[in-house]
């Protein structure tokens, strides 16, 4: 008796459908995650900013100095600086200023810590939308011992940063005195 069988040389009809269907489900899925980049890129931001003033008042007390951030006029970033008790209420001058060292670009040949948010391919649609002290300045200095301070001896009240890109806003509050920060989304 010869029996034949039979030997399938590729795929059913049937087998390719489901595969695409599986696909098709699979990618509607993942493309809503994808599209918001640049919320990914706001939220980078932020998590920059907040590890900046921590970063600002922990340098503060550890060398026992004045250190402020100083959020930039055109909403392009901010810059961390050192300043003297004598010239604490002198004006931000950029060329002038004496900038703390960036530990993240030594190696790369820079080390002023200036951040660029438009410069930086990472933070490319990100800005600084505004900046709201008690104050009325775009500053937030601390002291000697790591407190918000509007004067030397003077403890500063509250300060808010509104962070905005592509697709959603981020609020980070610095307390007053302790300046500890804490962050919210806006939309």
């Amino acid at each position: 008796m010869n029996t034949r069988t039979r030997q399938h040389g590729g795929y059913t009809l049937v087998e390719m459908m489901v595969t695409l269907i599986i696909l098709g489900v699979a990618a509607a899925l993942l493309v809503p995650t994808l599209g918001g980049f640049g919320s990914i890129e706001t939220q980078s931001a932020v998590r920059r900013l907040v590890s900046d003033i921590a970063f600002a008042q922990s340098e503060a007390v550890a060398h026992q100095e004045f250190h402020r951030v100083v959020f930039h006029d055109d909403g392009s970033g901010w810059s961390l600086v050192r300043v003297e008790q004598a010239t604490f209420f002198d004006p931000f001058a950029p060329g002038t200023a004496e900038y703390l060292t960036d530990p993240a670009r030594v190696n790369r040949g820079g080390g002023d810590f200036i951040v660029d948010l438009a410069a930086d391919s990472r933070f490319q649609s990100v800005a600084v939308e505004s900046v709201a002290t008690a104050e009325g300045v775009r500053i937030v200095t601390f002291d000697p011992l790591g407190g918000t301070v509007a004067a030397p001896g003077t403890a500063a009240g509250a300060a808010t940063v509104v962070l905005s890109g592509d697709d959603s806003r981020w609020e980070v509050a610095v307390a007053p005195v302790t300046g500890r920060t804490s962050v919210r989304k806006l939309n």
